[in-house]
């Protein structure tokens, strides 16, 4: 993998750049659709290429692993080729899950016990067999497994939980330099800097992954509880530490003015769930703001979902008809929503990625966190 720093804002620490692997190029600052079990809920890959712009996807490393399985996907030739994505793939290791999993798991050592949410079996994480579940996938970009602590720990777990992760990563790249990629690709590890909301904390997790020599680097841990100022700080901070030619993903992270502020501060990558599961639920992000479409005042109004026309749906289906599919609990609902809230995010990195190249990105940034803090 090959990240070139194209241009950076002279009034902020926002990037454009560019991300090279073997399975095509990603234009920074990127959203990254979730791809939990091999599919972004509702959306066909061809809409996710020519109609929401994805460039790369996100796959998670517990659920794969539990079904369909590494032998599957090793038989399948790799993730790639068993859902028929032939663009670039990031996997998470994991670490998330067995933070969300905080009732039926244990963490020692030697890593994670857990029960499986679908059938109660146990199974066990160690940083070893994660990089192998991993290579098993084939994803582009491979993370490091490591404890997510709450974000209200107290100091002292805080800096237990990092210690545990860092004695992990040391282990991950050791496993990683044993192993070989599977499928002719290269795959890259990114270490995940942790550290709760505490300073020093993360200044010592963000000067101890450094000493890999990664090809980019995540940030763990935030929007996880934490105030909206804080998690800024905690990304400012990190950004200040970490190595400017590389790129830094801020995981499950967030709302469209969250990654306006993270790529202010020097964030490249994103990933999170929200655009799909709050469409789902009725909400749309817009360019003009947030959309309830439940709401009754939207049943009578045949306008453009958003007028910006950010994908076909936009330009197809009016507020009235996708308000009047959601109320009847059609399927076609939550696609609409879907794809509409995908193209929204990637229209809105995209279009911050221009303005950084043409100097306009603070002023425009101050105008779009206005419009997105509106409800319609």
């Amino acid at each position: 993998m090959e990240f070139e720093l194209l241009h950076t804002d002279p009034q902020s620490a926002a990037r454009a750049g560019r991300i090279t692997t073997d399975h095509g190029t990603i234009e920074t600052p990127i959203f990254m659709p979730v791809g939990t079990v091999g599919s972004v809920k509702g959306v066909f890959h061809r809409d996710l290429e020519q109609e929401v712009g994805a460039q790369i996807i996100l796959g998670n490393t517990y659920h794969l692993y539990l079904r369909p399985g590494v032998e599957i996907l090793e038989r399948a030739g790799g993730l790639h080729r068993f859902c028929g994505w032939d663009r670039p793939i990031l996997t998470d290791s994991g670490g998330f899950q067995v933070f969300s999993l905080a009732a039926c798991r244990k963490l020692t050592e030697e890593g994670c016990r857990f029960s499986s949410h679908i059938d109660g079996s146990k199974h066990l994480f160690t940083p070893e067999n994660v990089i192998d579940i991993q290579r098993s996938i084939g994803a582009d970009i491979m993370m490091a497994f490591d404890e997510c602590p709450p974000g209200d720990s107290e100091y002292d777990y805080a800096a237990r939980s990092l210690n545990l992760t860092c004695r992990w990563l040391e282990r991950c790249f050791d496993q990683y330099a044993k192993t070989q990629p599977l499928y002719g690709h290269q795959q890259s590890l990114f270490p995940i800097v942790q550290g709760c909301t505490y300073p020093d904390l993360r200044t010592r997790s963000a000067e101890f992954v450094q000493q890999f020599d990664a090809d980019g680097y995540a940030i763990g841990g935030l929007a996880v509880g934490e105030p909206a100022p804080v998690m800024y700080e905690m990304i400012e901070l990190v950004n200040s530490i970490l190595p400017q030619d590389r790129p830094r993903y801020l995981m499950g992270v967030g709302t469209p003015i969250n990654l306006l502020e993270a790529i202010e501060r020097g964030v490249d990558m994103f990933d999170c769930v929200m655009p799909t599961r709050n469409g789902r639920n009725g909400m749309l992000f817009t360019s003009e703001g947030v959309i309830n479409i439940r709401n009754r005042k939207w049943i009578d109004d045949f306008s453009p979902i958003d007028p910006a026309g950010l994908c076909f749906v936009d330009r197809v289906y009016t507020k009235a008809y996708l308000r009047h599919l959601t109320i009847a609990g059609e399927m076609l609902a939550a696609q609409i929503a879907s794809m509409h809230n995908l193209a929204f995010y990637l229209w809105l990195v995209g279009e911050a990625r221009k303005r950084i190249l043409d100097g306009t990105f603070c002023t425009w940034k101050s105008d779009m966190v206005e419009k997105l803090s509106r409800r319609l």
